[in-house]
């Protein structure tokens, strides 16, 4: 099985290259592959699908080449991941398996229906739904509980800030946060967030850690990152504008426009090679 490891902002990605749908994938194969001991490690792994050959992506392959077929790391199915779609923009165009046509955004197929990406040497943004925020809920993390935000980014996020007098640093995500069952029945991303100092170019600045769903704490989390500046421009009183937002991997750049939710930062392949998935799968 051929692969490419790549990540945005810390966020890991096994990239397998699978045109015509025709790897074995199950969800015990992508646990294993990352698996940081065992495997190969990541966030998630990325699926390289010719959106008329999965069954999925085959609705949109008139307006999307290819399809971003994304699985957690524990192997269960996510709608979106944003920092996965610029990894694999990345790697599509690295590959020659797309081609940008000048400033026109390159269309890709996703669960949550096609986003736009454009790629420059340093950055890759993706267009993507602008996030709704439709409810409110609470997280509880050891003793602590706090309210939070409910995001629709086309999947589910909880925007929780920190009271003052409560650092990032301090909290622990070795295991998920607790969250009501009604709101999020098929679970939820949970993002933790304070205010960071003004930054030029921005409307704002927020740090943030998050829990994802299916893949635990992660370095970042790019759909995360835009729940978490459409609530910072809403507690602002702002419905558009610019937000840095720092994950422990570095700085994305959310802009929140009327119909449009961009998403722009650094995406990175750093290795390729060949593994194989009956070692990693029948390994003690």
């Amino acid at each position: 099985m051929q692969f490419t490891k790549g990540h945005g902002t810390g966020n890991d990605f096994v990239i397998l290259p699978d045109p015509d749908n025709q790897l074995d994938l199950t969800p015990g194969v992508v646990a294993a592959l990352c698996d940081r001991r065992r495997g190969l490690g990541g966030d998630g792994v990325l699926r390289v699908v010719r959106a008329a050959k999965h069954p999925e992506g085959v609705t949109m392959a008139g307006e999307a080449e290819w399809f971003m077929d994304y699985w957690n790391a524990d192997g269960s199915f996510a709608e979106m991941c944003g920092n996965g779609a610029r990894v694999f923009v990345r790697y599509l165009v690295a590959t020659g398996l797309a081609t940008p046509d000048g400033e026109a955004p390159l269309p890709v197929a996703t669960r949550a229906g096609v986003v736009r990406a454009v790629v420059t040497t340093d950055a890759v943004a993706v267009e993507m739904r602008r996030p709704r925020l439709y409810d409110t809920a609470t997280a509880t993390l050891g003793g602590l509980t706090l309210p939070g935000t409910a995001v629709d980014v086309g999947n589910p996020h909880l925007v929780c800030a920190l009271p003052a007098g409560l650092e990032l640093t301090g909290l622990d995500l070795t295991r998920a946060p607790d969250v009501d069952a009604t709101v999020f029945p098929a679970g939820v991303n949970v993002e933790f967030t304070a205010l960071g100092e003004p930054v030029d170019g921005a409307d704002g600045h927020v740090l943030m850690r998050v829990y994802e769903r299916g893949s635990a704490e992660t370095l970042s989390c790019g759909t995360g990152a835009c729940a978490v500046a459409a609530v910072a421009l809403r507690d602002a009183g702002r419905d558009t504008g610019v937000m840095a937002v720092d994950v422990p991997g570095g700085r994305l750049s959310v802009t929140i426009a009327d119909d449009s939710c961009w998403l722009a930062g650094p995406a990175a392949l750093v290795a390729t090679g060949e593994v194989d998935p009956t070692a990693l799968t029948t390994a003690a």
